[in-house]
């Protein structure tokens, strides 16, 4: 059993004049493995944010609080010695590294995850059988990392990389903004797929609720104004779906 533990969390982003803005004021949570939360909130509630401070974004400074993983400090960890000790972050906005294969950097990535270069008759084979269950093409894996990829396809490369390093626990940063009916179907199977064959934890960061139709969550946080408002079951997500956020955030405002 794996604990992503957060508590009064406070983080800070540095803008490009030198100010210094609060984002984060005091995010509680605990994730543990086999458990699916997902947090929504309004544009500039500071939910990114979130996910940033965990993965160690250098953009992003933590004042107070603290993020662990079984007990270890995270806040303590570079972002390689996070992701060694099973933290993963989907990307809102995938980035692209020109003159790297996708193959190549899979497989280093799952070097570096997996402390010993996989076997490579039997990791061809692993990632053949991934790429076939996304539905992402072969020759992708000579492309560069991302470059002249669609939407759909980069958000697809970041489920393939989640199904190849199995995470003990994942944090999805908006993962079907951008993707049509299809590709949503086939990203949240991918995610579905990793979260049971890994018991993986999840933290899946969203708008809207089209996703969860196909992840179902135990827990739903409403994110406002760089906190946690409200907790629930899925029957959160419904009252979102049908009231908006409006209810929540002024109630938070006038508290």
């Amino acid at each position: 059993m794996t604990t992503l533990e957060i508590k009064d969390l406070h983080a800070s982003v540095v803008t490009p004049d030198g100010a210094d803005i609060p984002i984060l004021k005091g995010v509680d949570l605990t994730v543990r493995s086999g458990e699916t939360h997902a947090v929504m909130g309004p544009n500039g509630s500071g939910k990114s944010t979130l996910s940033y401070a965990i993965a160690g974004h250098p953009k992003y400074t933590v004042t107070s609080g603290s993020i662990t993983l079984d007990g270890q400090d995270v806040l303590e960890m570079s972002i390689d010695e996070r992701a060694r000790a099973g933290l993963f972050l989907a990307m809102q906005y995938p980035v692209e590294v020109p003159g790297v294969s996708m193959s190549n950097f899979l497989r280093t990535a799952a070097t570096a995850v997996r402390g010993e270069a996989p076997k490579l008759r039997h990791w061809v084979k692993e990632v053949k059988g991934a790429m076939a269950d996304l539905e992402i093409d072969a020759t992708f894996g000579e492309r560069s990392v991302n470059e002249g990829f669609s939407g759909g396809e980069k958000k697809r490369h970041e489920i393939l990389q989640l199904s190849l390093l199995k995470p003990k626990i994942a944090i999805l940063d908006e993962t079907d903004s951008g993707l049509d009916v299809d590709a949503l179907r086939i990203v949240s199977e991918g995610v579905n797929r990793y979260a049971e064959s890994e018991n993986g934890g999840l933290l899946l960061i969203t708008h809207y609720t089209r996703i969860l139709r196909y992840i179902r969550p135990q827990f739903v946080h409403v994110f406002y104004d760089g906190r946690i408002i409200e907790s629930g079951g899925p029957e959160l997500a419904d009252q979102l779906e049908e009231n908006g956020y409006e209810r929540f955030t002024q109630a938070a405002s006038t508290s």
